[in-house]
Parts: structure tokens; C-alpha cells; sequence
């Protein structure tokens, strides 16, 4: 804001709440979300820049594939996992409602993301059948991509940022290592350096138009 950028942080369908509301949502929500927080800020500027974390990330790219997105910014994008449990969502998302949750996954004491405290599966199945819609988005996204991945994440295993490279449309890509940082990156010891390269970033792709 700073910098003379209007910024809008949607709050997603089944967030901020309980993780008894993110139980009875879909990823259709989640994306409606973000959608609509998108399309509500471009009646208002002539472009909008999207930066994402996490399973944010899958939402940001079916944005950017469906949407004008002169800038897109991943911070440990999740797309997709090695994680062989994750094959038996379906099924045991009917019997077993939530375990505990994976939060605050940060090297720098302190910080907190207030996450959940259990993560519903049903929840958890929705994000794979997103992540499925996804892999088939990313040869369409075209926007320049800057992508940070951590070194360390005890959350996103490297695959997903694997796939990513290899598979967007995208031509401009820009890569950067964050040695310091966990999955929360943002609000660990390499914020400042996702911060400025993000402004950097958008500027120069913005002030081309």
C-alpha cells in the first residue's frame, strides 16, 4: 500500500471462522472467493496483480487462466503431493471427520498464522479434486510468474513446484530460493525478501502496459 497499490485480501468461503464452516465448503467456494474479490477489484483499477501462499496458490492459477493477470506471485504453491495418504481422501473423508491440523509450519519463533487446529477432510479431499482441475489450467496460464519455494517445508513437498515449472504456459518465469524460511514464508525470516522482489516485481510488469 505503500507503494500507491490498492490491495484486497479476500477472506475465502469457510475461513477465519471455525474449521467446522471449512468442513461444509467445496473448492468451488474457495475459488468463488477469490474470483469474486477478483473481479469486484478490476471494476475499480485497470489491472490486478495476483499473489498467493499455499493451497492459494491452485486458486491463483485457475485465476490467471481464466482471468487478465499481468502479474502472478506463488509463495509455496501446493498443486499436487508425493504424499501416498493422500490417495485415500475420498474414502476415509466419509468416516473419519478431521485430524489435527499442520499449522504454523515457521523457522522464526513468535509467529503464528492462527491456523485451525484440526483440518476437516472433507475439506482436505475438496483441495485434491481442485489440485486435479489445476494441473489442467497451467498450460493455459500465460501471465509472467514469480514463484518462491522455501528450502525447508514441512507442508508442500517440492513436487508441486516441480509441475508448476514445468508445465504453465508461461514464458516470463522468475525463481527464488527462500534458505531461511518454512511454508509460511511470509511471516517467517525471508518475508522482507518476498515483500520487496513481489513490488519489484509488479512494477516493472505493470508499468509495461
Amino acid at each position: 500500500m505503500s507503494r500507491g497499490y490498492r490491495v484486497e485480501l479476500p477472506l475465502l468461503a469457510g475461513h477465519g471462522t471455525a474449521w467446522q464452516d471449512l468442513e461444509r465448503t467445496d473448492w468451488v467456494d474457495w475459488y468463488g472467493s477469490a474470483e469474486r474479490a477478483f473481479d469486484s477489484l478490476s471494476a475499480e483499477v485497470d489491472q490486478v496483480a495476483v499473489c498467493a501462499l499455499s493451497m492459494g496458490g491452485s486458486l491463483a492459477i485457475r485465476l490467471a487462466a481464466r482471468r487478465p493477470v499481468p502479474a502472478l506471485v506463488l509463495v509455496n504453491p501446493s498443486v499436487r503431493s508425493n504424499d501416498v495418504r493422500m490417495k485415500a481422501l475420498p474414502v476415509l473423508s466419509r468416516v473419519v471427520r478431521s485430524l489435527p491440523a499442520i499449522g504454523d509450519d515457521i523457522a522464526k519463533p513468535g509467529m503464528s498464522e492462527h491456523a485451525y487446529p484440526r483440518t476437516p477432510l472433507r475439506a482436505a479431499a475438496a483441495l485434491t479434486r481442485l489440485w486435479k482441475e489445476v494441473r489442467h489450467d497451467l498450460p493455459h496460464v500465460t501471465s509472467p510468474l514469480l514463484m518462491f519455494t522455501s528450502a525447508v517445508d514441512h507442508v508442500v513437498d517440492p513436487s508441486s513446484a516441480q509441475l508448476i515449472r514445468s508445465t504453465i504456459g508461461s514464458t516470463d518465469i522468475t525463481e527464488v530460493g527462500l534458505p531461511n524460511s518454512y511454508h509460511v514464508a511470509t511471516l517467517d525470516y525471508d518475508a522482507p525478501t518476498i515483500f520487496d522482489q513481489t513490488a519489484a516485481f509488479v512494477d516493472r510488469l505493470t508499468a509495461q502496459e
